[in-house]
């Protein structure tokens, strides 16, 4: 069988563990040549020999640090990327972080700020970089990792849920500004995965994080949480030629039929299925006035 990414160049940022790092593996099983980026040295050179063992004749696997909120630091891993591999094709960004927890007003807001400036700019910086070089070759498929902050509240991790929704909303517009170039952008839910994200949960206590939250993250972590390998298996889907017209939707790993929805791409185009929207009282049949 034919790999599903192969001759494809794809830049994976946050690749140095959890999420990022299993789809730069299964990427690299699926014939992609990689870029991949982190802000730590170390466990990026692990990730990379990692991934480049399971790569084969032909495939590029490079790593380059990067600190995706950083403009300079994008640019110059750009430049790189393009060096090496000519003909990227897909950006994955996985980077992000949960910040400061607890209540809004007791937060550092420094810790806060910095979050924004990691979780949505550093995704806007991505996007920046790359699109000069996809609008040029009338291609590309960009994704974006979101969260379950994009879509519930998260009390006591605000800026972690303020940055992922508004992330998302940055997809959608983007697709849009995107519509006939070739571009195809999309953001994934993976489902709550037991990472490194999950431990800091656990360990900053029920009076940080609350306790149904620090309950859950318990239950979480003893149940085995999602699978890395269904987030990673979208992230395939959504850098292959099988999502192509796809683009501006937010979907999740575990719960959604993605793997049909080339069978209902022009359906979905013409609607708003996977994106974020506003609930008025007629979605739950109330008549309270305004709009239907």
């Amino acid at each position: 069988m034919a790999r599903e990414l192969e001759g494809r160049s794809a830049l994976v940022a946050g690749a140095n563990q959890g999420l990022g790092r299993e789809i730069a593996r299964a990427f690299a099983k699926e014939g992609a040549s990689l870029v991949l980026c982190a802000r730590d040295p170390r466990l990026l050179e692990e990730a990379r020999a990692e991934v480049a063992a399971l790569a084969g004749p032909g495939q590029k696997v490079i790593a380059q640090p990067c600190d995706v909120s950083r403009p300079a630091e994008v640019e110059a891993l750009f430049v790189g990327a393009l060096g090496e591999c000519p003909g990227l094709d897909v950006v994955v960004n996985c980077a992000g972080v949960y910040g400061p927890k607890g209540r809004v007003e007791e937060n550092d807001w420094a810790e806060w700020a910095r979050t924004i400036e990691i979780n949505l700019n550093g995704a806007v910086l991505l996007c920046r970089a790359a699109l000069p070089h996809l609008r040029r070759r009338g291609y590309g498929k960009i994704v974006q990792l979101s969260g379950g902050g994009a879509t519930a509240p998260l009390p006591r991790l605000s800026a972690y849920a303020a940055s992922k929704a508004a992330l998302v909303r940055f997809v959608e517009t983007l697709a849009l500004e995107l519509e006939g170039t070739g571009i195809d952008v999309n953001a994934i839910a993976p489902g709550p995965l037991n990472t490194r994200m999950l431990d800091e949960v656990i360990a900053a206590g029920p009076e940080k994080v609350g306790e149904a939250f620090h309950r859950k993250a318990l239950e979480q972590r003893a149940k085995g949480g999602a699978p890395l390998e269904r987030g990673a298996a979208l992230a395939v889907f959504l850098a292959s030629r099988r999502s192509d017209g796809i683009t501006g939707r937010l979907v999740s790993a575990i719960w959604d039929p993605w793997p049909d929805l080339p069978a209902r791409r022009e359906e979905l185009a013409r609607s708003d299925v996977y994106t974020l929207r506003r609930i008025v009282p007629g979605d739950r049949g109330k008549d309270w006035g305004g709009p239907p």
